[in-house]
């Protein structure tokens, strides 16, 4: 299956202009090792125009499954062959977010050190959310990961008066303190 490449863009609403909430999930194959399976956590980060994160609170993961505008949400129980996703309504996103970034990472907590240089396969897709069907998804993001702990695997963000999506693929070897780093995320 070939996909979006790292770097490339869609402009959502401008080819969809009925897609009002959307789902974000990410699908992965670490071959028979549990221990990482266990430890990967898909999150997102609510940014202003600077890339800045709008509040501390706008960091949903799995202690806070949902945005404080309620926008942005981690999905109970994903759909089709994705691990997890993250639902957002995109009419709801407030005016001061600029962008919601899509993060996969290692939970610190892993009882022995995991990477994504593990993983055989990470893809990242969007579905629109009302009607299950996929928009687009990502090629293979694992070949590129090494030593990596997260990774920014993509962005809804605005575009003038529309939505487009892009995919990042830009890897952390210092996990989610890397990534709370560059987007002024308080940990």
């Amino acid at each position: 299956m070939t996909g979006m490449v790292r770097g490339a863009n869609i402009a959502l609403t401008k080819e969809l202009p009925d897609l009002a909430r959307l789902a974000l999930g990410v699908s992965w194959d670490a071959g028979a090792d549990d221990a990482l399976v266990e430890n990967l956590v898909l999150a997102a980060i609510l940014c202003d125009a600077d890339g800045r994160a709008t509040s501390p609170d706008d960091f949903v993961f799995f202690n806070q499954a949902v945005s404080t505008d309620l926008s942005v949400a981690e999905v109970e129980s994903a759909l089709g062959d994705d691990a997890e996703q993250i639902e957002v309504d995109l009419a709801a996103v407030p005016a001061a977010v600029a962008r919601v970034v899509v993060v996969l990472y290692v939970n610190e907590g892993s009882p022995r050190r995991r990477t994504l240089g593990q993983l055989r396969e990470c893809r990242v897709r969007l579905l629109d959310a009302s009607s299950s069907t996929q928009v687009v998804a990502s090629e293979n993001l694992a070949p590129a990961f090494q030593h990596e702990t997260a990774v920014v695997l993509g962005e809804v963000y605005r575009h003038r008066d529309d939505w487009k999506f892009k995919v990042v693929g830009q890897g952390y070897s210092s996990g989610i303190v890397g990534v709370a780093e560059q987007y002024g995320l308080p940990l």
